[in-house]
């Protein structure tokens, strides 16, 4: 139960039988029946029945133990039915959450109403040691009254509040419990609904207007609306996470959540790596392109370091610039393990991802072939498309933004990074090709090269050095010949021409010996188009092997060094030829001849009469032609037979028709 004392007055109260129904009664039986015997009082006997009354106007309180039976009885049965409902939760329990609630109202109290606090625990504190030095409790609550300057009245509401409670925590208890003004301007709820629907929208209304047209819809509906200062505060007072989802947008809203710290330091390097493209605000003269363009700078960067690995410059983010890309990290530093990827549709192309379900791909089909990273064993991670959080590069692309996009050798090329911060010489320049790419590989060695990084992994040391540093520790898959030629740029049905066996593709020409086998036919190229003067690798339709073409350069007109070491080229190379077909011919040609003269062959026999001759009629008019025929016939003297019958036949019909 949680009444334990009593005052005479309380007793009164309730009206308990046999007991007196005022309070002066109450104590006039207290000192008829002994109530506050000395060996009872509390707290100098935890079991006493009976104990001073603390605050102004002092008395004394009772336990329920001074009454008889039938009166104790009667006071709990009341006490039980005025009580709240118990709970399940312990009293200990219960106690220690209303001790926290407590300190969380005063933590949550401004430092004007904290330092209030301590004033009044030093006051109650002061008048508490001149009562245990003995000083009488009113002599001692006056003299503490006028030494803290407050009135007598509330230093003893300042002791009453602490009065019963752990001494710990009275500070929090004594923390003025300051509501300020409660009461609210009427507001008719429909209009509120009405201000809150038409300001929480992402075209981010100023709160005024919104107001403005909330007037005017009230007036016409006749809702009750407080002032503009009065509703912008009660707006303001919404949560600001509800603000910026409503009036920005959820990406404004993911941006509010902390991002995960993920910890690289149990890394290595080339066990992760992602891949993004950045579009350069600067106007490149790109070769064949009318118009400048802006290039787009596909990266490959280590995780575990920073480092960028590789990167292609292209007129666009495509698949081709990835893929070649992948190819010069992978010839350069080996096979990562793992890839996380931006889950558009360039790094989610089948040539790269084939054969593993994204958002463009929800399930994989038996037949379908394998991509890059799929083949070579990389897990791919899909990542979210523009959010800075899920990929490193993200942030490798801001100083490269700022480094190379502003180079003073850019100067009047620079686009500006928005529309509306576009420089005053916008479009006045567009730089040549080679100089953006020469730049471009400059400010990514600076880049990896720059000391003082802050990250937990490169503690001061630069990108480069970070990685270097426990390369040799990853011991990172490489790449087979045959593994280069996977993330090249195909080109099929490319011509081997029939005079000589060269192949021409884009202005180049590429030969080699075993492309004399598919003269006139239609072969497959795969070429790296940033490197055309390279070695080109040459397959057949169905995807087999031939061989690598070489490059043959156009030389000078006049080049008579060039010419002369063609010529000893071709010579060599018919040199060559000859002796393969030496080898391939072993026997000489007079050997041949004098084997098939040794040949024996039978002799020669007279040839056998013919059994069987083909019949020729004669015609009307043709007598002679008849008669020719006969004496033929007759001059073999094999068809007596026949010509006995055909004259039987002209006995009975006539002349043939």
């Amino acid at each position: 139960m949680s009444k334990e004392w009593f005052s005479p007055a309380e007793f009164a109260a309730f009206r308990l039988p046999f007991m007196p129904t005022t309070k002066a009664r109450i104590n006039q039986m207290a000192d008829r029946d002994g109530w506050r015997r000395p060996d009872l009082e509390w707290p100098a006997n935890p079991a006493g029945v009976w104990r001073r009354r603390e605050g102004r106007g002092g008395g004394y309180e009772y336990r329920m133990a001074v009454l008889d039976s039938t009166a104790q009885a009667a006071l709990m049965r009341k006490l039980a039915a005025q009580a709240p409902v118990e709970t399940s939760v312990p009293d200990a329990a219960r106690a220690e959450l209303a001790r926290a609630a407590v300190w969380e109202v005063y933590e949550r109290a401004p430092e004007r109403l904290k330092e209030k606090a301590r004033h009044r625990l030093q006051a109650v504190q002061a008048a508490q040691r001149l009562v245990d030095e003995g000083r009488p409790r009113d002599i001692a609550m006056m003299e503490v009254s006028r030494m803290f300057g407050v009135s007598e009245r509330t230093l003893w509401n300042w002791r009453q509040i602490c009065y019963g409670r752990p001494s710990q925590d009275w500070l929090a208890h004594l923390v003025p419990a300051y509501v300020g003004r409660q009461a609210e301007a009427d507001c008719t709820p429909e209009a509120w609904d009405f201000i809150r629907a038409d300001y929480l929208r992402q075209e981010q209304p100023p709160f005024t207007d919104c107001y403005r047209r909330l007037a005017a819809v009230a007036a016409e509906r006749g809702w009750t609306i407080p002032s503009e200062r009065t509703l912008a505060r009660r707006m303001d007072a919404l949560p600001e996470s509800v603000k910026v989802l409503g009036r920005k947008g959820s990406e404004a809203l993911q941006r509010m959540y902390p991002a995960q710290e993920r910890d690289k330091s149990a890394m290595l390097p080339l066990e992760a790596v992602n891949a993004d493209g950045h579009k350069f605000d600067v106007f490149v003269a790109w070769p064949g392109e009318k118009a400048p363009v802006r290039p787009v700078l596909v990266v490959w960067q280590d995780i575990y370091s920073g480092k960028i690995l590789s990167w292609r410059l292209d007129r666009s983010e495509n698949a081709h610039a990835v893929l070649l890309a992948l190819g010069d990290m992978v010839e350069t530093w080996g096979i990562p393990e793992h890839a996380v990827l931006d889950n558009g549709r360039n790094f989610a192309s089948k040539w790269l991802t084939g054969g593993v379900s994204n958002r463009y791909r929800f399930k994989v089909r038996a037949d379908e072939p394998h991509g890059v990273l799929t083949t070579l064993q990389c897990q791919v991670h899909w990542a979210t498309p523009y959010h800075g959080q899920a990929k490193p590069i993200e942030r490798a692309f801001r100083d490269l933004a700022s480094t190379i996009a502003r180079d003073p050798r850019f100067a009047g090329a620079w686009t500006g990074n928005t529309i509306a911060n576009k420089p005053a010489n916008y479009g006045s320049k567009a730089v040549p090709l080679d100089l953006f790419e020469r730049v471009v590989a400059e400010g990514i060695a600076e880049h990896n090269a720059r000391t003082g990084r802050r990250s937990k992994v490169a503690a001061g040391r630069s990108f480069d050095e970070t990685f270097l540093a426990a390369y040799e520790q990853a011991m990172p898959r490489r790449v087979s010949e045959a593994q280069r030629r996977l993330w090249l740029l195909a080109a099929e049905g490319v011509g081997v021409r029939r005079q000589d066996g060269s192949i021409h593709l884009m202005g180049n020409r590429y030969h080699h010996d075993a492309l004399h086998d598919h003269r006139g036919q239609k072969v497959i190229v795969r070429f790296d188009p940033d490197r055309l003067h390279d070695d080109v690798h040459v397959y057949r339709l169905n995807g087999s092997f031939i061989c690598t073409a070489e490059c043959l350069a156009a030389e000078g007109f006049l080049d008579v060094t060039a010419a002369r070491e063609h010529a000893a080229r071709r010579k060599a190379w018919l040199k060559a030829q000859k002796a393969m077909l030496e080898a391939e011919r072993p026997m000489p040609l007079a050997e041949v001849a004098a084997a098939l003269d040794q040949i024996s062959r039978p002799a020669s026999e007279t040839a056998p009469q013919t059994k069987v001759v083909r019949p020729v009629f004669r015609r009307r008019g043709g007598a002679a032609a008849a008669a020719v025929v006969a004496e033929e016939m007759e001059a073999s003297g094999t068809l007596v037979a026949f010509g006995r019958g055909l004259q039987a036949l002209k006995n009975a019909g006539g002349e043939d028709d």
